[in-house]
């Protein structure tokens, strides 16, 4: 519980999936608003502003997943790299130590 109130442990890497899932599912509901609105709002299907609906609601459904996973698995590497990061600082401390007891011991 100390390293949660230090932010010493994350909990963004475990949010971050929770967060994808969300925005896959409102990107779906997004881009089939826009399609059904461009098929059967007032402008219909064939006019320009109906067209440009239909477009965007089809954006939306293929590249609105894409662009958010990249942007999680962006985060997520981050998380990573500090993970990493602080895996060879703790080791890197050890081994000073160890080396600080052995020239301890062998001055005495």
């Amino acid at each position: 519980m100390k390293d949660f109130w230090n932010f010493k442990k994350m909990i963004t890497p475990i949010i971050i999936p929770i967060l994808f899932g969300i925005g896959v599912f409102l990107c779906i509901i997004v881009g089939i608003f826009f399609i059904l609105s461009g098929i059967f709002g007032p402008s219909g299907p064939l006019s320009y502003l109906g067209v440009q609906l239909i477009f965007w609601g089809v954006t939306f459904l293929i590249f609105g997943p894409i662009t958010l996973r990249i942007s999680c698995e962006v985060l997520i590497i981050l998380f990573s790299i500090n993970d990493t990061l602080t895996d060879i600082k703790t080791r890197l401390n050890r081994q000073q130590d160890q080396a600080d007891q052995t020239n301890s011991q062998n001055e005495s």
